[in-house]
């Protein structure tokens, strides 16, 4: 376990708060991290694209002209890819490109992931955002005492904490997710990370 600060609502010191070293503290692996994030973007791809071959094409039934004597090239239909509005060659059309992932790799992507973030001091932990209603003046002081303000944040609230939803929502190039909802890819995808200190013990709980 490895000791790691807790700030309060002005950006000062409140607490310590012990992380589990297999959680926050193993060296990253990119090679697993960049892998799971490239899956998660292939199953985000909605695979709705459509174009329609020649034989799907209204039209060209009839041959435009006979096959010999007009000493222009034969041609069989109007709809053939060469011609303008005809069909395409190969037409792509929709389908899934989702792929599985394995569970042992997703937890390991998430643990690397935060490990990279102690590492790079761009995780910050506070005891609790503390909104008694939703005030985007009040995120908007908490993120400037916190020195995030004006970064690319992921903050991570509790599913329970709507205050704090409703305050960090409006805020520009912010992201808010909730535990349960945590992933690699917005785990990584920022220039901080922010999350209450209860919230961080329980990853090292799920991840272990």
């Amino acid at each position: 376990m490895s000791k790691f600060e807790v700030k309060n609502s002005e950006g000062k010191k409140a607490s310590e708060v012990e992380l589990a070293e297999g959680v926050f503290g193993i060296k990253p692996n990119a090679q697993i991290m960049h892998h799971i994030v490239t899956l998660q973007q292939a199953c985000w791809r909605q695979g709705t694209q459509s174009a329609k071959t020649r034989g799907e094409v209204s039209g060209g039934g009839k041959k435009p002209w006979r096959q010999k004597g007009t000493g222009r090239a034969r041609q069989g239909s109007i709809r053939s890819p060469q011609w303008r509005h005809g069909g395409v060659v190969f037409a792509p059309k929709p389908r899934s490109y989702a792929k599985q992932m394995n569970n042992k790799e997703v937890k390991l992507a998430m643990r690397s992931a935060l490990s990279a973030k102690v590492r790079d001091a761009e995780l910050v932990l506070v005891d609790d955002y503390g909104f008694e209603k939703p005030s985007t003046k009040a995120a908007v002081a908490l993120l400037k005492a916190l020195g995030l303000e004006g970064k690319r944040l992921t903050i991570i609230v509790r599913e329970d904490d709507m205050n704090a939803y409703l305050s960090f929502r409006n805020i520009p190039r912010t992201f808010i997710i909730t535990p349960d909802e945590a992933n690699t890819y917005d785990l990584v995808n920022n220039a901080a990370l922010l999350m209450p200190a209860d919230v961080a013990m329980h990853f090292g709980e799920v991840l272990a």
